[in-house]
């Protein structure tokens, strides 16, 4: 794997700060395209000089991916988002750039694509934000046969969007949850980057997906009960009726800030529990054993208890 190039789409983003750490230690150069490039030269810490280059690319623009996608051996695809606003919608980031990026790499020397997508993908939800991860992948595969989907659930870690949310939500006495009886299967993100990098050693794997979960199902409900246990403090956690929740949802995207819940999550919440389905591969033939959740945020989240790091938990 000695003087590997990967170029890595979204790689200043949450798995991609732990995604590139691992491939430098297995000796890959990573190009690292990413919005406001200036503002992430973090990443290049976490390996030796000239290991990591960053450039700034926004979807508007494919010229100087497309020379970076050319000299490279492996493309990764971490761009997505949780919610559309005014400039970014599903179809274009979810669906439209995986196809770009496929048809670049049909065109060059990459040996494989790894597009990473989410668990519930699924052409006929009634959540755009599935239906477009599903298109995405769908695009990828036509367009370049040495495509990997990578489908994992719920990812947490230190900077995740969930645990860190309900821990500030915690100075609330009564958190509300929507489908507090949703199941979902969080996994670590340090397990997220070890089964991608995985996934690119693996041989004969083009045109596979891997549906990657944590040890441990777990209701919406149960998860937030569990972070307040790691905080320490003592909340009632009741469940959100979904058509107040819808209601709530709407006139909250009407607000300059995001929504806590959008309507299109609200209809996730309402389908498919987020866990493997065991109709794909999983981290089993990657040979990655995922890490406990609930006793790896005890690392992070203790910030958020009162006392601190070394407060008694109860």
């Amino acid at each position: 794997m000695k003087n590997q190039i990967c170029t890595i789409l979204g790689g200043g983003g949450f798995i991609g700060r732990y995604l590139v750490r691992n491939l430098t230690k297995k000796n890959y150069r990573c190009i690292i395209s990413t919005r406001n490039a200036f503002q992430k030269g973090y990443l290049k810490t976490q390996a030796t000089p000239g290991s990591i280059e960053l450039i700034d690319w926004n979807s508007n623009n494919f010229d100087e991916l497309k020379e970076s996608i050319n000299n490279s051996d492996v493309v990764i695809n971490l761009i997505g988002i949780l919610y559309e606003n005014r400039k970014q919608k599903f179809m274009k980031i979810h669906r439209d750039i995986p196809e770009a990026v496929a048809k670049i790499c049909a065109q060059s020397d990459v040996k494989k694509f790894i597009q990473v997508s989410a668990i519930g993908a699924n052409e006929n939800s009634k959540s755009l934000y599935q239906r477009s991860k599903f298109q995405g992948e769908l695009k990828a595969l036509t367009n370049f046969k040495n495509t990997v989907i990578v489908r994992p659930s719920v990812v947490c870690g230190t900077e995740d969007n969930f645990t860190n949310l309900f821990s500030k939500l915690s100075i609330l006495p009564v958190i509300p949850v929507v489908g507090i009886n949703y199941k979902f299967q969080p996994i670590l993100v340090t397990d997220v980057a070890d089964a991608i990098v995985k996934a690119i050693e693996a041989k004969d794997n083009h045109g596979k997906i891997y549906e990657i979960g944590g040890p441990k199902i777990i209701s919406f409900g149960d998860m937030v009960k569990s972070i307040m246990k790691t905080l320490n403090k003592k909340r009632f956690v009741v469940e959100m009726p979904m058509p107040i929740a819808k209601i709530q949802s709407s006139v909250m995207s009407l607000l300059p800030i995001p929504p806590i819940l959008t309507r299109d999550q609200c209809e996730i919440l309402s389908e498919a529990d987020n866990v493997v389905s065991n109709n794909h591969l999983t981290l089993q033939d990657l040979n990655v054993k995922p890490s406990d959740v609930e006793e790896a945020m005890k690392k992070w989240l203790w910030r958020f208890r009162d006392g601190g790091e070394f407060a008694k938990v109860q």
